[in-house]
């Protein structure tokens, strides 16, 4: 076995009086992804104590920052990033997320179920991009910990954390919220945190919580079931029936992107295990987490955590045992995927349809901007017939409006917020629809979201293509990672009839488009989500990891 293996423990802490900045009025700008809240009548700058029905169940305070941060992308998350709606914490919205399949419903659930009284605070997020300023971060970060201390007194903290959010002057922004609030709440309060997937998890963040666990799948389809957890075994814990100890391993490896499928291999039969040991009441909980490579820190990189109940040597030795299994799969993890010229070239011969082309490069989920052109211009020049790709790009939307339907369409398409993800391509064809982009999943898909919002949307009928073997390009306002089919359904796109759909993603559209595909291709392109380590300059992950290229 390889590493250090660290287990949860007590810190003493001193408590430490914050002085809070009143939050002052946000922007009302949004983001796309999916959101389960209705618009608020009014912003609120403070907010009284927010609290269920029942006021004799124990009180467990709710909030997070949730961010997947791209330490190379150019595009920082400034305050006017993170979702208005979100940073109100209302009661009302929050508990309007229970009508959906995200971590939130799963709080809600099983607070009702395990007799828990939730005490929502502030919840917020922004779609990946940069690094979090420090500015927006510690105005956000004043909010929960006033809004927190604000209400009643608390039983215990459920954090709802991403686990790959940096922040300007933190690696870890996920580990400095767990800090922050063990010291304003102290030693003794239950913290139980949850992460994603794609989780960058540090030993501090095992240690300064009670209990951390992470979805398991990949597309994210558990996260109900994972809020659920969560708040189940917060309500065993303030009742005193269990007394967790967590241990964490660290692999000395990266573990791509691409290989990040749970439903596959090599990742299945490690998933799988960690399902079974979940079976075992000795413990509580284990998580797998891919981890997220983009994000150039020290905590970069896959873990296994394993949550018992009291049992320290039982939680190190299945810690162990599932990193090795991690480190024995590296070999399986080296990449093979087809850069993109030959990509279209397969794809074109292909018999069947559709093919779905996954734009790793511009994987708008892992912080990319989804205006990379690099896969449009590959498609004009091999001249292939019956296409679609979408393309982010509010300059080319105005475009496409101030024309009208039906009318000519002359004008550069993409390329526009850096140098990393192609050239403007110039299109010609016309208009063949405009919509308000905003589209209902009604399956479980990756992350649980089922309103979506890309802003206004055209759809631009190419010129040399047929109404048989249509060449699209959907121009969105906003980026907004294909996760659901209905992206393009909503639009007016025939997706079967399609001969090749070119995806802005990376593990996550799989969920949405396995079904219905007749061959999936990822594809090696460039940009600030290329999955291939070699394309960036590394300085704080640490040294020697399997898998950065070398």
């Amino acid at each position: 076995m390889y590493g250090s293996i660290h287990f949860s423990i007590y810190i003493k802490l001193l408590m430490v009086i914050f002085t809070i900045p009143m939050a002052g009025a946000f922007s009302s700008m949004g983001f796309a992804m999916a959101f389960e809240l209705t618009p608020s009548p009014a912003h609120r700058d403070t907010l009284g104590p927010l609290i269920g029905n029942d006021q004799d169940l124990p009180k467990i305070g709710v909030a997070g920052i949730w961010h997947e941060s791209n330490s190379f992308s150019k595009q920082k998350a400034t305050l006017d990033q993170f979702h208005p709606n979100n940073y109100l914490g209302q009661q009302e919205d929050f508990f309007a997320r229970a009508n959906s399949q995200t971590i939130s419903a799963g709080y809600i659930a099983g607070a009702k179920d395990h007799g828990l009284n939730l005490v929502p605070a502030l919840s917020t997020g922004a779609r990946p991009m940069g690094p979090v300023t420090d500015d927006a971060f510690e105005h956000l970060m004043g909010i929960i910990l006033r809004q927190l201390k604000e209400g009643p007194a608390l039983d215990g903290i459920l954090l709802d954390l991403h686990g790959a959010m940096v922040v300007e002057s933190y690696p870890s922004g996920d580990e400095e919220i767990i800090r922050r609030v063990r010291e304003a709440f102290g030693p003794d309060i239950p913290i139980v945190v949850t992460h994603d997937f794609h989780a960058n998890i540090t030993e501090q963040s095992i240690a300064l919580s009670d209990i951390l666990l992470t979805y398991k799948e990949n597309p994210h389809v558990d996260t109900f079931e994972r809020g659920y957890q969560a708040a189940k075994l917060m309500a065993r814990l303030v009742k005193g029936e269990i007394k967790p100890v967590q241990a964490i391993v660290k692999p000395p490896m990266v573990y791509n992107i691409v290989f990040q499928n749970t439903f596959s291999e090599p990742l299945l039969p490690i998933t799988t295990e960690s399902k079974r040991l979940e079976e075992d009441e000795r413990i509580l909980a284990v998580s797998v987490a891919g981890g997220y490579q983009y994000a150039d820190v020290p905590g970069m990189g896959p873990s296994v955590v394993v949550v018992t109940d009291g049992d320290i040597p039982l939680a190190k030795q299945e810690a162990g045992r599932l990193g090795d299994m991690l480190w024995e799969s590296r070999y399986q993890t080296l990449l093979k995927n087809l850069m993109p010229e030959d990509a279209v070239k397969e794809a074109m011969q292909h018999k069947g349809r559709p093919v779905v082309l996954i734009d790793m490069g511009d994987n708008i989920g892992g912080g990319s901007p989804g205006d990379g052109t690099v896969m449009l211009k590959e498609l004009i020049q091999h001249e292939a017939q019956g296409w679609v790709v979408v393309i982010a790009d509010p300059e080319a939307y105005e475009i496409a409006a101030k024309v009208g339907v039906g009318e000519p369409f002359d004008a550069e398409v993409g390329g526009k917020t850096d140098d990393m993800h192609g050239k403007p391509v110039r299109i010609q064809g016309h208009v063949r629809s405009l919509h308000i982009g905003h589209y209902y999943e009604p399956e479980i898909r990756h992350g649980g979201g089922r309103y979506w919002d890309m802003g206004h949307t055209a759809v631009i009928h190419l010129d040399g293509s047929s109404l048989e073997e249509p060449n699209l390009v959907l121009i969105t306002q906003k980026p907004s990672s294909p996760n659901s089919a209905h992206q393009l359904i909503s639009n007016g796109v025939y997706i079967e009839r399609q001969k090749i759909v070119v995806v802005k993603g990376a593990i996550a559209p799989r969920a949405a488009y396995e079904p219905i595909s007749s061959l999936i291709i990822s594809v090696d392109s460039p940009g600030v989500t290329a999955v291939n380590p070699v394309w960036f300059d590394f300085r704080r992950v640490r040294k020697g990891l399997f898998g950065m290229g070398d």
